[in-house]
């Protein structure tokens, strides 16, 4: 049974299931919402879920909110990674649990990417490069080779770190 829980059915949570359905990966893909009719059930009904979804990932674009549902369900689920089959993703990279890597987006050699991390459309992480916990790359941003970037940290739009 490979069922994903998504948490957050909002723009990155539909973003989610497009990229978790193009990976081919699971058989069925649903979501958690409190504001989203299109929602199995609201975010602390997680538990009716337990043993029925293996895998669960939080799509909710507020770092602070994503490591708060991160602690409170990382023991219920398997929390996965989800990467677009249209990335690049270096065999030398390290990906921690629960980070989304959008198409596009392109993770070189010997970089870390901390949990629940957003890499968005052809963002790129050079090599060496560390992204901490909780951060969101978003499209177009360029993290420069050897560069540290601290836990829970936003780069906007095309910036370069």
């Amino acid at each position: 049974m490979n069922n994903l829980l998504i948490i957050g059915a909002g723009q990155y949570g539909l973003l989610t299931k497009e990229i978790a359905e193009s990976m081919n990966k699971f058989d069925n893909i649903s979501f958690l919402d409190d504001n989203n009719s299109i929602a199995i059930g609201k975010i602390n009904d997680y538990k009716r879920y337990i043993g029925k979804y293996k895998y669960a990932v939080i799509a909710i674009g507020n770092s602070n909110t994503r490591y708060d549902l991160f602690e409170k369900i990382k023991d219920s689920f398997t929390i996965t990674t989800i990467v677009s089959p249209y990335s690049y993703v270096s065999n030398s990279s390290i990906i921690e649990d629960g980070c989304i890597i959008e198409p596009g987006a392109i993770i070189h050699a010997n970089t870390k990417i901390g949990c629940s991390t957003f890499i968005c459309a052809n963002a790129i992480v050079n090599h060496n490069a560390e992204v901490g916990k909780f951060c969101h790359i978003n499209c177009g941003a360029i993290i420069k080779s050897n560069s540290n970037i601290q836990d829970f940290t936003k780069i906007d739009y095309g910036i370069i770190i």
